[in-house]
């Protein structure tokens, strides 16, 4: 099977002044992925607006198929890449830290809201989704959506192993001094589940919040494919579905699970 090539956009830093600035962004982003051949381009956590907006984040917040999404969906289609992108969604009386994946035609694939909110902040101004398993399909490669601290978590990571996902997508808001998660934690989630996990970090200052950037692909064989430092980058590294099946054939933690041991997890 031919590898998949995956653009992590860790950019821009900082609160955007509008979401127009973040699209503006987006889509000479996606040119340069395009460009270097990525089929797919993901985003950090709540790109189009920004992390950091307080109380504003209503204010700011937008349907799942609201003008940012529809904005996002031509930037995709005019460069022929899919791409998942972070945003707070308005539904109703209530606002979700969501990621959605629109395909290389435009169209929507999937839309994942955020499980487990991180600290005082978001449990203000969020609420928190349901879905533990969201999917899609992109060019023979099943790709799954986490966000941020989910992926701290080892059960949602695995549910996804388990579902068979290959690639999992995790948009982030990591803030210092927890850069460990990139580092050492995030591999190992790749390692222990044998699968790919795109992990894109926001950048710079965002009123109290510092972010740590070091945006990362990490591989089923524990390995980190690409690495970006503490600014703004544009990382394109390769999901290759063989090295997935092998490290599953030899690494046999999915097989050697005894779920009647476990029972009290649930």
């Amino acid at each position: 099977m031919t590898p998949l090539r995956i653009a992590l956009f860790q950019g821009p830093a900082g609160v955007p002044a509008t979401t127009d600035a973040s699209l503006a962004a987006l889509d000479a982003a996606a040119r340069r992925a395009a460009a270097a051949g990525a089929r797919l381009l993901l985003t950090n956590e709540l790109y189009l607006t920004g992390y950091a907006l307080g109380a504003a984040v209503r204010e700011r917040a937008e349907p799942a198929d609201g003008p940012g999404a529809r904005a996002v969906a031509r930037i995709a289609a005019e460069h022929g890449l899919a791409i998942g992108h972070g945003y707070p969604e308005r539904d109703g009386e209530h606002v979700f830290n969501s990621l959605q994946l629109t395909g290389p035609d435009g169209r929507h694939l999937a839309r994942y809201r955020k499980t487990h909110l991180f600290g005082a902040y978001e449990t203000a101004h969020f609420t928190p989704g349901d879905a533990p398993v969201v999917q899609a399909g992109l060019d023979g490669v099943r790709l799954g959506l986490l966000i941020c601290y989910d992926v701290e978590f080892p059960e949602p990571v695995r549910a996804h192993a388990l579902a068979g996902t290959e690639l999992l997508l995790a948009p982030t808001a990591l803030m210092r001094p927890y850069e460990i998660v990139p580092q050492t934690l995030v591999p190992a989630r790749a390692w222990e589940n044998q699968l790919y996990l795109a992990y894109v970090n926001r950048c710079g200052t965002e009123g109290e919040f510092a972010f740590a950037g070091l945006s990362c692909l990490a591989a089923p064989d524990g390995t980190v494919r690409a690495r970006a430092g503490a600014g703004e980058d544009l990382l394109v590294a390769d999901v290759d579905p063989a090295l997935v099946a092998a490290s599953r054939a030899e690494n046999t933690y999915l097989r050697d699970r005894r779920p009647e041991l476990y029972t009290s997890l649930v």
